[in-house]
């Protein structure tokens, strides 16, 4: 399988031991995962995405193709545009936006024109919920999560782009999901990094009333355990998971 969600970099709120693509590597080689989509944990809060973007693929190159790009475009960013082609033919796999962090609200034009012009370039758009449980962080981070209407009103733009939403919650999915066309709801895929198995079964129930083609395979490390996923995954009932992880595998 592929992680579509890993991180390399500090991260301003609290200490993460070796978050450093070496070790990522050797992460994804116990897991048995064959590669991973990789973000730049500080770029998210710079002002200026572009110093951050060159680190991560600095960083990556010694490890390429087992990781994978993703940086951060940001389009209230002068020159975007042309940094995310720029990008794009450096071997970006997707790029990863924060309309949260940037003050961006639900259905803002901004973001539906870098979803547009990424699936120009056939590139998804990766958004992340959360870092942090809001139980958890610190007292200066009053950042809000990405609510499920910033995704509603991206997957109704009918831009072209994947999205793909990461550490978001049951309800958040369920949300999302359901507030969705047929249509629109094929657009959107989310990864399990933050959803509970047993005994509440999260997962499993989602798996069975929203399909598991809607999912993806995501860990989010090194901000959590890569085993969380991957424990989850083993502790389905045996009708859903031989069906899961035929899915995940033919897709990573």
């Amino acid at each position: 399988m592929l992680d579509l969600n890993t991180f390399i970099g500090s991260y301003p709120w609290r200490h993460l031991p070796h978050p450093d693509p070496e070790v990522l590597v050797r992460v994804l080689d116990r897991e048995g995962c064959r590669g991973a989509w990789v973000g730049h944990l500080p770029t998210a809060f710079h002002r200026d995405p572009a110093e951050g973007n060159e680190e991560l693929f600095k960083s990556l190159a010694p490890h390429r193709p087992t990781l994978l790009p993703v940086p951060v475009v940001r389009p209230d960013w002068p020159g975007w545009h042309d940094a995310l082609i720029a990008l794009a033919d450096r071997g970006a796999v997707a790029i990863r936006a924060y309309p949260q962090l940037w003050g961006m609200a639900p259905g803002d034009s901004r973001l539906a024109e870098l979803a547009r012009r990424s699936a120009e370039l056939s590139l998804s758009i990766v958004l992340t919920v959360r870092f942090e449980d809001l139980r958890q962080r610190h007292p200066l981070d009053s950042t809000p999560d990405l609510t499920a209407a910033h995704v509603r009103e991206l997957a109704r733009a009918g831009t072209g782009a994947t999205i793909v939403v990461t550490a978001a919650s049951r309800e958040m999915i369920e949300e999302v999901h359901w507030g969705l066309t047929p249509s629109e709801r094929n657009t959107v895929r989310y990864d399990f990094s933050w959803i509970w198995g047993p005994p509440a079964d999260d997962l499993s129930h989602l798996f069975r009333t929203i399909g598991p083609h809607h999912f993806v395979y995501g860990s989010m490390w090194p901000l959590r355990l890569t085993q969380t996923p991957r424990a989850n995954l083993a502790l389905l009932e045996p009708d859903v998971a031989g069906a899961v992880l035929s899915m995940l595998g033919t897709r990573a």
